[in-house]
């Protein structure tokens, strides 16, 4: 029997594996995340709109003076009714200051020959309400005013610490942990959806062609959906475990030979806990970020918890995506009954996106138990260093659920691989189920 089962599974995974699109998108999908990272940083770079020219007629005569023009923006004063400012097709827009801007907030309006930006409008409104306010102080006739502000700012760093961790290693990023946990559980929705799609079409394929009538004679049905599912379910493991040896590399070797050596020197001071954060060249978020990319330790039990999860949420979902499968003749069909499985994951993946606001709360914790929505809130979870235990219970009431599901899945299997012409009902596939 385990040779039978061992045969499926060799021939699915061999199948996908070999193909040029694996080999393509393992190779290049960690590029492509690094691309998604960096590309908005580039383009805010690269990408320098053009300078527009603003006419300001300031009936306040205060404004005006204090505007100052820089890449985007052109300011030019002029002394001319509106009517006549509006005529001249030289300029991009007119600002229209009112006498009583410094009482009100509404003497302000800017007319422009095309749609405006939301910069230039933010342009506009920052320098003015920084002006007005300086106004206003003014008015208060305080002596040494600038020097009084510039020595009440101040500009703090929060470092959290974690009382349940060891001194040195107990630093905490909240941002840095809710951009992991995102990462994470974006790879955990597309890698069900995709690899669990891949299961029902592959076997609408086969029952189309006949193939399975062939094959079922000399294995039973479930051991041939277990084949299917372990088969295809390695394939996403192998793709993990190459990206986590490629990440690995590129921390533990790429990240330090790329950093300056000071900034190394702050890291590893900082890991160590004996650097003044207040002294340091670079403030603690960047020092921990960096401290965190480069542990290969915690990236690969990232990684680790991502597989647990990743094997388990595919093992749930692909048993429900097998007996979909089977249970229909094309993908058209198939497309009715894939909202059993869709909505969950969608529900997990907006589940995970408000739990990380705060990941110890009771809504984060029940959901995180619930097999249908634990693969993708506890790896948002995660990052936050929530209890072992909790990832424990987490696990096996998700592997428990999955020997469940493929009990179910076998029974419409086995029914539903010899069924043609002929849409099941929901109340069809709960009669497959009770077949003794």
């Amino acid at each position: 029997m385990n040779s039978k089962i061992g045969i499926i599974i060799g021939r699915e995974y061999s199948e996908r594996v070999s193909k040029k699109s694996f080999i393509i998108s393992t190779i290049l999908m960690p590029l492509l995340m690094l691309g998604l990272m960096i590309a908005p940083a580039l383009i805010t770079i690269f990408s320098t709109a053009d300078t527009k020219t603003i006419a300001v007629i300031d009936n306040s005569k205060v404004i005006a003076q204090s505007l100052k023009s820089n890449d985007e923006i052109n300011y030019i004063s002029l002394d001319v009714p509106l009517d006549s400012a509006l005529a001249n097709a030289d300029i991009d827009g007119v600002l229209l200051i009112e006498e009583s801007i410094l009482t009100s907030s509404a003497g302000v309006s800017l007319y422009t020959n095309e749609a405006s930006s939301i910069t230039i409008e933010q342009n506009i409104t920052s320098q003015i309400e920084n002006t007005i306010e300086e106004q206003r102080l003014k008015n208060y006739d305080i002596e040494n005013l600038e020097e009084i502000l510039d020595a009440v700012k101040a500009n703090v760093s929060l470092q959290t610490y974690r009382n349940d961790q060891e001194a040195g290693s107990n630093a905490s990023s909240s941002f840095l942990s809710y951009i992991i946990g995102t990462i994470m559980t974006f790879m955990l929705y597309i890698f069900l959806l995709l690899y669990g799609q891949m299961v029902m079409t592959s076997i609408i394929e086969e029952k189309n062609n006949r193939v399975l009538e062939i094959v079922v004679s000399s294995i039973k049905p479930a051991q041939l959906m277990m084949g299917k599912i372990i088969g295809i379910g390695l394939v996403a493991v192998t793709q993990v475990l190459i990206w986590a040896a490629l990440i690995s590399v590129i921390s533990g070797s790429l990240l330090p030979a790329l950093l300056p050596t000071e900034v190394m020197n702050e890291v590893t001071a900082f890991n160590n806990g004996t650097i003044d954060i207040n002294t340091a060249t670079n403030d603690a978020d960047l020092l921990h970020a960096l401290s965190v990319l480069g542990n290969v330790g915690y990236i690969l039990s990232i990684f680790g918890y991502l597989m647990l999860f990743l094997i388990g949420g595919f093992l749930f979902y692909s048993s429900i995506y097998a007996a979909i499968g089977s249970a229909v003749d094309n993908i058209q069909d198939a497309g009715q009954f894939q909202s059993i499985v869709v909505f969950p994951i969608i529900i997990g993946l907006i589940l995970s996106m408000t739990v990380v606001n705060d990941p110890n709360s009771t809504l984060a914790t029940i959901m995180s138990m619930i097999p249908f929505t634990t693969p993708m809130v506890m790896m948002a979870r995660i990052p936050f260093g929530i209890a072992t235990w909790e990832i424990i219970v987490s696990l096996v009431l998700l592997y428990i659920s999955f020997l469940f599901m493929v009990w179910v899945a076998a029974k419409i299997y086995r029914v539903g691989i010899f069924m043609y012409g002929k849409k099941p009902s929901i109340k069809d596939l709960i009669r497959w189920i009770n077949y003794k």
